[in-house]
C-alpha cells in the first residue's frame, strides 16, 4: 500500500506538505501545479488515506503517525547512567499522550535503516559523527539530535546549556562556600569513529578555575559516566594522597560512587570533602547526605523534543525549514552534599 512517503519521493515534495495537500490545507503555500500533481500522484498510486481515531480527552490523532527513536545508548548503559532514559520516557510518555506509535532503535542494529523506513520523523538520542547523521537525514528530512551540540547549525538540535550550569555549580562552591580546592570527575565520550565528543562541562571548568585561581590540576579525571568510575576515580585521588576539599561531578552516578569511595576510607560527607553532582537523578535527593546537584531537564528535552518534531512533520512549520539550535536551562539544586571547608 502507498503510503505519503512514496508520493512525496515522486512528487519531489517533502512529505510534510505532501500530507498538508491530502488534508486539504488551503494555508498551505504551493502553487496549484504543485497540489494537481501531488493528487494526480496519489491517485496513481491507489493511496488510501487512513481515518483519524479519537483518544479519551476527545482530542484527534492521526492513526498512520509514526515516531523513530534511534539511542546511542544501549538499554544497559541506560541503567548505568539514568540521564538518557529521562530523555526517552519524556518522549515516550509524549507519544503516549498523543497516541503517536514509536519504533526504538539502537545503534547495534544494524538494520535500522529498514526498521526506520516508514517514520514521518526521527529523534536521535546521543552523539552522533557526520556519517551518521546524514544517514539519519536519508531517512527522513523531520530528523532533531538530542544532548549533542554541533559546530554549526547544521542540523536541528536540542541541548542543554552546560556552560552557565558549570558557572553556577563553581560559583557556589568557590564564592558562597569558600573552596579553593576543587576536583572534576567526568567521562569521556566516543563518537563511532572512535573521536572524543568535545566535554564543554571540562572545558568550561577549567576555564572558570584558571580564572579564578582554583586549584584544579591534581584532581582532573575522567573515565566513564557510571558510579563504578566515580567510585574508582576517587579511589585513585585517597590513594594519591592530596584530597580536595570539594568534588564536582560531570553526572549523579559519578558523585554517588564517589561518596561510596570516601565513606569506606572514612571520610566525611560534606564535612570532609563536598560533593556537588549533574543531572538531578531520581536517587540524587535520596542519597547519604542528599546530593547537591545540578538538574538538568532530561525528560523535558524529551517531551519537548517530541512536540517540536511531530509539528515539523505536520507541515506546521516553513515548507523550506532552517535547522535550529534549542538551549533548556539548568537550574542547582542545593541540598545537604556541600558545606563550607575545613579551617
Amino acid at each position: 500500500m502507498a503510503t505519503i512517503k512514496d508520493i512525496a519521493e515522486k512528487a519531489k515534495v517533502s512529505s510534510a506538505t505532501v500530507s498538508r495537500i491530502l488534508n486539504q490545507d488551503e494555508s498551505l503555500s504551493v502553487t496549484e501545479q504543485t497540489r494537481e500533481r501531488v493528487l494526480k500522484i496519489a491517485k496513481e498510486l491507489h493511496y488510501i488515506k487512513k481515518k483519524s481515531t479519537s483518544n479519551s480527552t476527545g482530542k484527534n490523532t492521526s492513526s498512520d503517525t509514526v515516531i523513530g527513536i534511534f539511542q546511542w545508548y544501549s538499554m544497559f548503559e541506560e541503567l548505568e547512567d539514568p540521564y538518557y532514559q529521562s530523555i526517552r520516557v519524556g518522549i515516550e510518555k509524549y507519544c503516549a499522550n498523543h497516541q503517536i506509535r514509536v519504533i526504538r532503535c539502537f545503534h547495534s542494529d544494524s538494520d535500522y535503516k529498514d526498521l526506520l523506513k516508514d517514520v514521518a520523523a526521527l529523534i536521535c538520542i546521543g552523539k552522533f559523527n557526520e556519517h551518521q547523521m546524514k544517514s539519519f537525514t536519508s531517512i527522513t528530512p523531520n530528523v532533531i539530535f538530542l544532548d549533542m551540540k554541533t559546530a554549526r547549525i547544521q542540523s536541528t538540535t536540542i541541548c542543554l546549556d552546560f556552560k552557565q550550569a558549570v558557572i553556577d555549580a563553581l560559583d557556589y562552591l568557590s564564592k558562597r562556600l569558600g573552596h579553593t580546592q576543587i576536583a572534576y570527575l567526568g567521562g569521556k565520550e566516543y563518537l563511532q569513529d572512535n573521536t572524543i565528543y568535545f566535554e564543554e562541562r571540562k572545558e568550561t571548568f577549567i576555564q572558570y578555575c584558571e580564572k579564578n585561581r582554583i586549584t584544579y590540576e591534581p584532581y582532573l579525571k575522567e573515565r566513564e559516566f557510571s558510579a563504578e568510575s566515580g567510585y574508582v576515580m576517587m579511589n585513585e585521588l585517597i590513594k594519591e594522597g592530596n584530597l580536595p576539599t570539594a568534588v564536582f561531578a560531570a553526572s549523579d552516578p559519578i558523585a554517588i560512587g564517589s561518596i561510596r569511595s570516601l565513606y569506606e576510607h572514612g571520610l566525611k560527607v560534606p564535612s570532609d570533602v563536598s560533593v556537588m553532582g549533574f543531572d538531578d537523578i531520581s536517587v540524587a535527593s535520596f542519597s547519604t547526605p542528599p546530593l547537591t546537584t545540578i538538574h538538568a531537564p532530561a525528560e523535558f528535552m524529551g517531551e519537548y523534543a517530541a512536540h517540536f518534531i511531530c509539528t515539523m512533520a505536520k507541515g506546521e512549520f516553513l515548507e523550506y525549514q532552517v535547522p535550529v539550535r534549542l538551549t533548556l536551562p539548568c537550574e542547582l539544586k542545593i541540598r545537604k552534599s556541600c558545606t563550607y571547608p575545613k579551617s
